[in-house]
């Protein structure tokens, strides 16, 4: 790792660890030693600092209250771990407390104006697609059911989710879909955090009969630009393998990786 990156990482621990600035309708958060959980959502959320300060049976013992805690209300919880935590047997014993590791993702970060720079000379979007940004439940809900076409599971939920932290924070959360044919075939959305230098940017998921017409380069680099209007100093992305060698290639720089582990209850 370059000192730059190293400066990188140092601001992204020291920034993007701790709770999200706007709560979503309806969540709550609750402190536990050195975590925060988030409950209330479409299934719970931890959020840590890169080391809890805690081994051995005192951390097993933190992780099976989070656990516990939302076996009680019937809810899933999703813990989401770096590369470059401690202590380095967090992984273990997570999955030894019954969370199951799902794909891990590049984190990667880059600066706004770079980025709304290179998306000024992008090639056009394809003849009849389109780009806007939308507030409407409705256009929202569209989200939710073209993600669950994309990854072939239930996603509805999601459109909620959006409209919920809109509802909350309607300043803090930039939500664009991309249009054609009538329907929605991608979305991406924004999100700030303030008292921070960054914003992070998620979703950008096609629908395979529209990949390859400039959708997913026109999504990041229409953020990149509300972003720097904004003040924004970095963007950053967990990127799936699919998604990190492009990103790669308009400039934004690897730091480290993420690995949400998620504990289901039984069926």
């Amino acid at each position: 790792m370059t000192e730059d990156d190293a400066k990188l990482l140092d601001a992204y621990d020291a920034q993007m660890r701790g709770v999200p600035p706007v709560r979503p309708v309806g969540a709550h958060y609750e402190q536990d030693g050195p975590l925060v959980r988030i409950v209330g959502q479409f299934r719970g959320f931890v959020t840590a600092p890169q080391d809890l300060g805690l081994r051995g049976a005192e951390l097993d013992a933190l992780i099976a209250r989070q656990r516990d805690y939302f076996a009680a209300r019937g809810e899933a919880v999703e813990w989401k771990i770096r590369g470059h935590d401690a202590p380095a047997d967090l992984p273990e014993r997570l999955r030894a407390a019954g969370f199951a590791a799902e794909d891990q993702e590049t984190v990667l970060v880059g600066r706004a104006d770079e980025l709304a720079a290179a998306g000024a000379g992008q090639r056009p979007l394809a003849e009849g697609v389109t780009l806007r940004q939308t507030t409407d439940p409705a256009d929202l809900a569209r989200v939710g059911t073209m993600l669950s076409t994309v990854w072939g599971m239930d996603m509805e939920w999601l459109g909620t989710d959006l409209a919920g932290r809109i509802e909350a924070a309607p300043d803090q959360i930039a939500v664009l879909v991309a249009e054609a044919e009538g329907e929605v075939v991608s979305a991406a959305w924004l999100v700030f955090r303030p008292g921070t230098q960054f914003a992070g940017l998620w979703g950008g998921s096609t629908l395979a009969g529209f990949r390859g017409r400039g959708i997913y380069h026109a999504l990041v680099a229409a953020r990149a630009r509300l972003a720097a209007d904004r003040g924004v100093t970095y963007l950053q992305v967990d990127a799936s393998d699919d998604s990190a060698p492009i990103l790669r290639r308009l400039g934004l720089r690897a730091i480290t990786t993420t690995t949400p582990y998620v504990w289901t209850p039984p069926s």
